[in-house]
């Protein structure tokens, strides 16, 4: 061992050490332990050639901003070195968490589990996802949540906060702890916090299959011994262990398991510290917090035990505490080094792994996909991929849709021979012309979300993120802010949800609002119909053009925004990269099914609504549509769009794509009386190229969709930012319109 300590950063590719301290202080320094990295860990450095490095910490590959990484200081080596109650009486339905770190199989768990009896919504007050289901086992039913991964149970983000606050105040009977096998010493860490909070654990060790493919074997029994506690070995994907999962969760939840678990302690050297704050919380102890786990946090430092403890305890007990906390202020470390050290002795005799020098299929592969020279080209060449097959097989067969949809049309004007010629106008203009113009998109949407799901499940979106994060701190981000952006091709929903993955509010406020200006499929749709009609051979270059402005302005955005309104906050870049993996048919599958379910029932309800409501107010007083009442409120309007060139009707359909962006198409089938000669057609004989480039290009840039607006609501707490994120659409649309219809005179006429 080389006795001089330097930052990690120092250490050149494929060198080792070992973690001597973390600087930084101890929010940063609770963010590394819950991911393995932690004082006297072995580390070794896989990636650090320019922008963030990657380093292998307790068998989990950990991708780190390079000023995160500078907090690490290591010495330079070639080698690497209260028991909980169980229920008295069986309960008479078993409520059991779900609890795991992220890319732990934890959500293949639940789904098998649960099946369609999922409910999906957030829990109270919080922006974090909550699902629960049912699970009928003989006669006992057990209701299921599935916690938010975490890493730690440190109140570090929301999704941390939420799982321990639901542990504490709901107290459920039984805890499923998913852990990967193929990384258990960082997957334990969650367990060490886990056992302090009281509830009975069940440890569930997944992707057997995948750690015994690495060298890797967890001896079940030793492992369980060592604990103390239930211990079942699954490969989750294959539905192997589920069976004796759900066993093993109602004999616990009966008291029928033996259950003694070896509770990890303090270093030695802290257990008079550990002793005396135990003393002064003992008897002021809020609601069902236990006394180990309460002493611990304020020895880490968590901010939010602490301002609760503060406020409960008299003045002088809290004072007599942080004299203790003064005295010893390496009081952390002394509460990671226990953790550590337990986890070490539980899995010396449980686990044999390969020697850490031998390479592996994932390394061999990150050498390739994540250096810049090699990783930027092939994200680029791995997206061209997945749009070309989208648009190059989506776009026939929604044209075969539309084919389909033309004859449905013709049949129900033959059936409808003798029928009002309202019903007609009803079911062919309004809800046939509207709803299944929409639904012809679904073989755009399917292939799209199915690429996406393929490439997250097999663990290269993590990569992605990690070679984008260079480009993505230009403006004022990081890489993990590309995967929720990369998710806004298909659809801006889930964008805006997946901002959630950034732990910095302010960062993750900037992903909300820079979001939308990702280009979804809906609007990318709507541009090839109207580029292919209007433009014919030059629509695919008008189509990328309009592409590039999006990005261009989500750039200058977002650069804008962080530095003057966002400034002053860093921004760290901690990411797991997971191991590669074969897809899981299941899980891509449940995710396609999910987000295309969404879609279809958007145009069942909502976009169904408006096709009609389009239709009534088209179609009456009459006659004629420019005598109705749409007609009359885009009339009203039209002043506001003669100077970007748009009439009244492409003004109307602008507004209805507030609804879904999709009934932009519905509503210039309405409005255009597209009857039988189809979309295109009709377009390409009523629109002039200048306007349509200048409506093509408002549409891009315009407010999103109303489901995108009421999450971004959600999301953005603050009103001020909610609505004048509003305004700066509206204002960067109509001045990019007015440009674009100037130009497109000198192009087009």
């Amino acid at each position: 061992m080389n006795g001089k300590i330097l930052p990690v950063t120092d250490l050149r590719e494929e060198e080792e050490g070992i973690i001597h301290s973390i600087a930084g202080g101890r929010a940063l320094a609770s963010r590394f332990a819950g991911m393995g990295i932690s004082v006297g860990a072995g580390v070794k450095v896989l990636r650090s050639r320019r922008g963030p490095l990657i380093l292998l910490v307790s068998d989990t590959r950990v991708a780190l901003g390079r000023g995160e990484a500078e907090h690490i200081l290591v010495f330079r080596t070639k080698s690497r070195r209260p028991e909980a109650a169980v229920p008295e009486k069986p309960p008479e339905r078993i409520l059991a968490a779900l609890l795991g770190q992220p890319n732990v199989g934890k959500s293949t768990v639940f789904n098998i589990l649960t099946g369609l009896s999922q409910h999906v919504g957030n829990w109270p007050g919080k922006t974090v996802e909550k699902k629960e289901g049912i699970h009928v086992s003989g006669d006992r039913e057990i209701r299921i949540v599935d916690l938010p991964g975490t890493y730690g149970l440190t109140a570090f983000s929301e999704e941390e906060k939420v799982a321990r606050d639901f542990i504490i105040g709901e107290y459920p009977d039984v805890i499923v702890l998913i852990v990967n096998a193929a990384a258990l010493e960082r997957s334990l860490y969650l367990l060490s916090e886990l056992l302090l909070l009281g509830p009975p654990v069940i440890v569930a060790v997944n992707m057997i299959d995948l750690a015994e493919s690495q060298g890797i074997h967890v001896d079940i029994n030793a492992l369980q011994k060592s604990l103390g506690i239930p211990v079942i070995p699954m490969v989750a994907k294959r539905n192997t262990g589920i069976r004796e999962l759900v066993t093993d969760i109602v004999r616990l939840a009966e008291g029928k398991l033996d259950y003694h678990p070896h509770i990890p302690e303090v270093r030695s050297d802290h257990k008079d510290v550990f002793l005396d704050i135990s003393r002064e919380i003992r008897d002021a102890l809020p609601g069902s917090y236990m006394i180990p786990w309460i002493t611990t946090k304020i020895m880490e430092g968590d901010a939010e035990v602490s301002k609760k403890m503060e406020e409960v305890l008299a003045p002088e007990a809290w004072s007599r505490i942080q004299s203790v906390l003064i005295k010893h202020e390496d009081s952390h470390q002394a509460v990671v080094g226990g953790r550590y050290g337990w986890i070490e002795n539980v899995t010396r005799a449980s686990i044999r792994r390969f020697k850490r020098g031998q390479v592996l299929k994932t390394d061999r592969i990150d050498r390739f996909l994540t250096r810049p020279l090699f990783g930027i080209p092939a994200l680029i060449g791995i997206l061209a991929v997945v749009f070309f097959l989208t648009y190059r097989i989506g776009f026939p067969v929604q044209s075969l849709l539309e084919s389909v949809l033309s004859d449905i049309s013709r049949l129900a004007e033959s059936a409808l021979g003798a029928a009002p010629s309202w019903l007609k106008g009803l079911l062919l203009d309004g809800i046939i012309a509207g709803v299944g113009s929409v639904l012809t998109f679904l073989p755009v949407l399917i292939i799209f979300f199915t690429a996406l799901a393929i490439l997250e499940d097999v663990g290269y979106m993590a990569r992605a993120a990690f070679v984008m994060d260079r480009f993505m701190h230009l403006v004022g981000l990081h890489g993990k802010s590309f995967i929720p952006m990369c998710l806004g091709f298909g659809c801006n929903v889930p964008a805006v949800l997946g901002a959630r993955i950034v732990e910095s509010p302010k960062a993750r406020l900037l992903t909300v609002i820079l979001a939308p200006f990702v280009p979804c499929t809906a609007r990318l749709a709507v541009l090839a119909v109207v580029t292919a009609a209007v433009f014919g051979r030059q629509g695919g270059i008008i189509s990328w053009s309009l592409v590039a402005l999006n990005i261009i302005i989500l750039g200058l955005g977002g650069t804008l925004i962080s530095r003057w309104a966002l400034k002053g906050e860093s921004m760290p870049f901690i990411m797991e990269l997971p191991l590669y993996q074969p897809p899981d048919l299941r899980t891509i599958g449940r995710a396609v099914w999910s987000r295309t379910c969404a879609f279809i029932r958007k145009a069942g309800t909502v976009i169904l609504a408006v096709s009609i409501a389009l239709w009534l107010l088209s179609s009456f007083p009459g006659p004629g549509i420019e005598e109705s009442f749409l007609g009359r409120i885009g009339k009203i309007l039209e002043p506001v769009g003669s100077p970007i060139g748009l009439d009244w009707k492409m003004l109307v359909a602008l507004i209805t794509s507030l609804i879904a962006k999709e009934n932009a198409v519905a509503s210039l089938g309405v409005l255009y009386g597209v009857g039988r000669e189809g979309l295109r057609t009709v377009l390409a004989q009523s629109v002039t190229p200048a306007s349509a480039l200048s409506f093509l290009v408002v549409l891009m840039l315009f407010v999103p969709c109303a489901a995108t607006l009421a999450v971004m609501r959600q999301e953005i707490t603050d009103r001020k930012w909610f609505y004048g994120t509003i305004a700066g659409m509206l204002l960067i649309s109509y001045a990019a319109g007015f440009a674009a219809y100037r130009l497109a005179f000198l192009l087009f006429q």
